[in-house]
């Protein structure tokens, strides 16, 4: 398992490869499996605003792919607006409410409370939870049965 601090600096650079020329702030999200393998993904806009995708949604979807949602263990978050090549900002960024979906869909899958940590841009704040703090009484595939 890596560290916080280098799940913080995956999350970071994967923030700077985001594409989001309409908003400028950048968003990159790492995944850590339960064996330790780790995945990124950025946040991409679209000029039709609607069909652009959040940084949790990418890495999400590369997890799937890595080593499947069931061992999902951590979600790492951190963005900020962009300027002169770095990103900027004091507050921890959190998933959006889509994002706590899609990230309870992992938790759901694996039976875990999977732990989320919310980073600024600069790394230097942080927060740790888990998707049941982040989505209280949230909807999930047991509602399907």
């Amino acid at each position: 398992m890596k560290s916080t601090t280098d799940l913080i600096a995956l999350a970071r650079a994967a923030a700077l490869k985001a594409h989001a020329p309409y908003s400028g702030f950048h968003v990159g999200c790492a995944v850590e499996s339960t064996d330790g393998q780790v995945v990124t993904g950025a946040n991409m806009e679209n000029a039709c605003y609607r069909l652009g995708i959040c940084a949790e949604q990418a890495a999400l979807s590369a997890a799937q792919h890595a080593f499947g949602l069931r061992n999902v263990a951590r979600v790492v978050v951190a963005g900020g607006m962009l300027a002169d090549g770095a990103i900027g900002g004091c507050d921890p960024v959190t998933p959006c409410g889509g994002c706590r979906q899609a990230i309870h869909e992992a938790a759901a899958l694996s039976g875990r409370d999977v732990t989320v940590i919310s980073a600024s841009a600069t790394g230097d704040a942080m927060q740790e939870m888990t998707i049941a703090k982040l989505l209280p009484a949230a909807f999930g595939p047991d509602a399907l049965d």
